[in-house]
């Protein structure tokens, strides 16, 4: 294919990553932010959302060539806002090269037939980038949106000719999310993080979007070690690598390793060598009598704890194992920080993941730059067992709707009602979200592949409900939804997504 050259101003179509091709316009980048290594690339804002990157130039397609065949491919509704977008962009300036025409070209102003203004390769002002019609067009924008948002939709009909950027090492996303304040997401990435108090005395380190400071992100000097290669451990893993940290990592099933090891990391033969090898070491397994196993079992972590040594519980378990777990690892002298994640595996794989942290402070210190390279954002919720509380009520109010919804298109189907239909309408109101625009469309095309195991989001549902059984506070919604999952379980979907509990309802 012939090579397509782009220049500022150029509208185009931009694959970051794994996501799908997304309407954009080649800019000026910002006088300091530096191009990658690698391949030559041109640096997009994309429309419909607050979103920059540098992107690969083979990873580029003009945009209306391609224009059709993109609508085709992607029918999301956020997609739908950002076609939208191009076309209120090229109207308006259209609108305004008819203004200019009409009142003559007095000054000896440049005038083209060409739709957008075309910006001079060395105007490195990123002010300048925000012309009239461009500023109109940011403000009637819907809602800002980070990459992982990007992903709706399927690109399987659009050919690109290179891998994507995740495979090229030397290649990071550099996605800048602006906020209100646009120069702040230019400062360099200490700069950008900051932490913030509030009354409860929780706090987070936060970042304008994970993939912006995944790519600069300086690694810890400190050995990090990590325990359980399952659905979010592998992505979690991945990133810390991808970030330059130096990781040693074991799994119950060895072969689970072998990847990693390809990729840098070093192996460890039981969880007490891993840890008597490393300063900080994470654990993410799948439920509290695996957590407990993991470190009272044979050649278990307290064997290789030592003073000093860090041990962070990354996995979703009740707040009295956390409990347990702390005073195990304190009283042998290690220093101990919970920390689950919400997201799921492809937010994983993403760095996308929240983390939600708790216990001694100096530790969720000691793993900022770890943070920065799994997730978006970390959240430090004060003593330990916080973080288990607060994860618990989330996959509860999480696992509830899924279940809803499942009723709902369940419902639709039994009263003559198109599925579809009704998806398109939840993604045009008020609930519209990815999640319910991914699961939906699993229910629709019969996958279930494990975004999310349905086995655990049932153990998170009967956690979340004891715990509200211990503070006597009712959970009714959620005793309900936690015996559909059971049925589900029962119909052989445990090692499904979670979306298969749609499945209760049609059995």
């Amino acid at each position: 294919m012939a090579t397509v050259h782009l220049r500022i101003g150029d509208l185009v179509w931009g694959k970051l990553g794994r996501y799908p091709p997304w309407p954009g316009k080649v800019v000026s980048p910002p006088k300091d932010l530096k191009k990658p290594r690698g391949k030559k690339c041109h640096f997009v804002k994309f429309f419909g959302t607050e979103d920059h990157a540098w992107i690969k130039i083979e990873q580029l397609k003009p945009y209306h060539p391609h224009k059709e065949e993109m609508i085709k491919i992607n029918k999301g509704k956020r997609f739908q806002q950002a076609v939208d977008a191009v076309e209120d962009f090229l109207k308006k300036a259209k609108g305004k090269e008819q203004c200019s025409d009409g009142k003559g070209d007095t000054k000896g102003k440049k005038t083209s037939n060409k739709p957008l203004k075309i910006l001079e390769e060395d105007d490195e002002d990123l002010s300048a980038l925000r012309d009239p019609s461009e500023k109109d067009l940011t403000d009637s924008d819907p809602e800002s949106s980070t990459a992982e948002r990007l992903g709706t939709g399927a690109a399987s009909g659009f050919k690109w000719e290179s891998s994507p950027v995740k495979d090229d090492p030397h290649f990071h996303h550099f996605l800048l999310s602006q906020s209100e304040k646009p120069a702040s997401s230019m400062e360099p990435i200490s700069k950008r993080l900051k932490i913030i108090e509030e009354d409860t005395s929780s706090t987070s380190i936060q970042a304008a979007d994970s993939t912006a400071i995944n790519g600069s992100v300086t690694p810890t000097d400190k050995r990090i070690g990590f325990l359980g290669l399952g659905l979010m451990g592998s992505g979690i893993v991945s990133n810390l690598l991808k970030m330059g940290h130096v990781v040693t990592v074991w799994n119950r099933t060895a072969e689970k390793c072998d990847l990693f090891i390809q990729e840098g990391a070093r192996l460890g033969r039981t969880p007490a060598e891993v840890v008597s090898m490393c300063d900080i070491t994470f654990s993410c397994v799948s439920d509290p009598k695996a957590a407990r196993d993991l470190v009272l079992g044979p050649s278990g972590v307290l064997q290789g704890i030592r003073p000093g040594k860090c041990y962070v519980e990354m996995s979703t378990v009740d707040p009295e194992t956390i409990a347990e777990l702390s005073q195990l690892i304190t009283t042998r002298g290690g220093r101990f920080l919970e920390a689950p994640v919400a997201g799921s595996q492809q937010l994983s794989n993403d760095g996308m993941l929240v983390i939600l942290a708790a216990g001694d402070r100096s530790v969720y210190e000691d793993c900022s730059s770890c943070f920065q390279a799994m997730g978006k954002t970390s959240f430090f919720l004060g003593e330990a067992g916080n973080a288990a509380k607060m994860m618990l009520i989330l996959n509860m109010v999480q696992g509830s709707f899924m279940a809803t919804i499942a009723e709902g298109l369940t419902l639709a189907q039994a009263t003559g009602q198109s599925q579809q239909t009704l998806l398109d309408i939840l993604c045009q109101g008020q609930m519209a979200s990815t999640f319910v625009d991914q699961k939906c469309q699993n229910i629709l095309q019969g996958n279930f592949k494990p975004d999310y195991y349905l086995k655990h989001i049932q153990k998170d549902l009967r956690l979340a409900i004891s715990m509200g059984d211990m503070a006597n506070h009712p959970t009714p919604m959620a005793a309900a939804a936690n015996e559909v999952y059971k049925r589900a379980k029962a119909l052989d979907q445990s090692d499904n997504d979670m979306s298969a509990v749609y499945r209760a309802y049609i059995h």
